[in-house]
């Protein structure tokens, strides 16, 4: 049986319409606001701030002196908390604006195409490695004293566009808890995906997936490693195991409930994926996704 267990906050952020994007430059000695989501996609610079525990969606992960990271949804849920950090001089640059900043069909103009592939992927949270951060780290930083409020929309999209052109930056959230389809070029590999997401639940077997897309089960697991970068095993995993972390958060139903479920047929099993891949039990996991939940 399905039951919510409460909700998470939706931010109702101070960007009006009338303006392209809203910034927050500030020192802070701790992080204290829940678990929440907001319809304005997001980017978040902090600094300084080491042992933190930084939650997008079902990612969870301890950040470094320095952190980048875009969101680009309006219901993935997120949230810096404390967790081991001490330093009392943190800074967080936090930008917002709205996902009509390119109005009309503008993001889908050629000069715009690196943006808008960064955006679709930034629904699932997107992480920046160091060297992406210094290179937009001098207009990070001095962008909330830019009088000009055209030069400083131009020095976002700036922003955005060198973003974008990082080829190594990582994604957070799975797919399938986001709700989000894995962006593909591939006919063929759209094909496999669209089959995994339907039938996630049931058993997968190699030759079914390969007779949807006519080929031979050992040349489609060639080319879907080549395509995706995973086997189709990991890529099955990934996906029921976002399952799984929705319905530990988004419900009470039983841990051996959830797995059978969402495709897994033997829960001893199941909980060592889960601990491997998440570097927690799925009961842990749920603890901690409720501390940093609201209640209303």
């Amino acid at each position: 049986m399905n039951e919510h267990i409460g909700h998470i906050i939706h931010e109702i952020t101070p960007l009006s319409d009338k303006d392209c994007f809203y910034i927050a430059d500030r020192r802070k000695s701790e992080f204290t606001y829940p678990l929440h989501s907001h319809s304005e996609f997001e980017i978040n610079y902090v600094e300084n701030a080491e042992g933190v525990r930084r939650i997008v969606g079902d990612s969870v992960e301890i950040i470094g002196k320095y952190d980048l990271t875009l969101i680009a949804s309006e219901e993935l849920e997120h949230v810096w908390e404390q967790h081991h950090c001490t330093a009392k001089n943190i800074r967080e640059i936090t930008i917002q604006f709205s996902k009509d900043l390119f109005f009309g069909n503008f993001i889908h103009k050629n000069q715009f195409s690196s943006i808008r592939k960064m955006l679709h992927n930034a629904q699932k949270g997107i992480n920046f490695p160091m060297e992406a951060i210094m290179k937009v780290y001098p207009m990070l930083d001095t962008l909330s004293a830019e009088k000009s409020g055209f030069h400083a929309v131009i020095r976002l999209l700036t922003i955005l566009y060198e973003l974008s052109l990082c080829d190594n930056y990582h994604t957070l959230a799975s797919s399938s808890f986001a709700h989000i389809e894995e962006n593909t070029d591939s006919r063929r590999v759209r094909k496999i995906y669209e089959y995994i997401n339907h039938h996630y639940n049931e058993e997968i077997r190699l030759e079914d997936l390969a007779s949807v897309v006519g080929m031979t089960p050992v040349a489609l697991s060639r080319f879907f490693k080549l395509r995706s970068g995973k086997t189709v095993s990991d890529y099955i995993i990934d996906i029921r195991l976002g399952h799984v972390t929705r319905l530990l958060v988004d419900t009470t139903n039983s841990i051996s409930e959830i797995c059978y479920e969402c495709g897994f047929n033997n829960l001893s099993n199941f909980n060592r994926i889960f601990k491997k891949r998440k570097e927690c039990s799925p009961k842990e996991f749920r603890e901690n996704y409720r501390k940093t939940k609201l209640i209303i």
